[in-house]
């Protein structure tokens, strides 16, 4: 029992990690919502680009997520200098840059699922609702997103997995800071290096893959009981 008790260093890495990995989520989720939608429901110039854009984080190395995320977000970059200087906001060397990370990285997870259920809705009932007198924003919230509630469940818990799994693009924008970006998979990697640090590594290996393991069976029963739910 002893070689799994956690130390506070880890039982800190694996809070923090549920932390940054349940923000990242939850703020990207509505903006996840909308570009399925938008993909599934809409033809436009530039759709195909659009979508390799959104798709673009699961082939490029997380280093050069990251590092474009330090470009851009850092305390020099365009859009993080204007954050700070307008409204006090930094994400560089934080656990809210941890978590933009990981966003930014299980985005496009999030955003398949929800695209596929939304592609299996029946636009019948959609269009029987507006001619009822629903307008769109009704027929969305009260037809449409109660359909896909089995594919957005679905990509929520596929993106908190991977955000729990974040390694290369939050090293590498926010670093490597005891308590406050120190996720899971970065304190796993520095007890690797460091002597005697073993037992710490293998602790927190058997952690990742129990949470992950949960994470993914959660998110196949809790889908299953919601579409059971929807169909009755």
């Amino acid at each position: 029992m002893e070689a799994f008790s956690l130390t506070t260093v880890e039982a800190e890495a694996l809070r923090l990690s549920l932390w940054v990995s349940g923000w990242a989520v939850a703020t990207s989720l509505p903006l996840g919502i909308f570009c399925a939608w938008l993909l599934a429901r809409r033809n436009f110039p530039g759709k195909s680009l659009v979508d390799g854009l959104i798709h673009l984080p699961l082939v490029l190395p997380p280093v050069v997520v990251g590092y474009a995320l330090l470009v851009g977000f850092g305390h020099r970059g365009f859009i993080g200098s204007w954050l700070y200087d307008s409204f006090g906001i930094s994400f560089a060397f934080n656990w809210k840059g941890a978590a933009l990370a990981s966003a930014v990285i299980s985005f496009p997870l999030l955003v398949r699922a929800v695209r596929l259920s939304l592609e299996g809705v029946d636009k019948g009932l959609e269009q029987a609702a507006r001619t009822l007198g629903a307008g769109p924003f009704r027929v969305f919230f009260t037809i449409t997103l109660p359909l896909v509630a089995p594919g957005v469940l679905t990509g929520s818990i596929l993106a908190f997995a991977r955000s729990l799994s974040e390694f290369g693009a939050t090293i590498t924008f926010v670093s490597n800071i005891p308590g406050e970006t120190r996720t899971l998979p970065i304190a796993l990697y520095t007890l690797t290096q460091t002597p005697g640090g073993d037992a710490g590594a293998f602790r927190l290996c058997v952690i990742s893959v129990v949470v992950a393991m949960i994470a993914l069976v959660a998110s196949e029963i809790l889908a299953r009981k919601v579409a059971r739910k929807m169909e009755g």
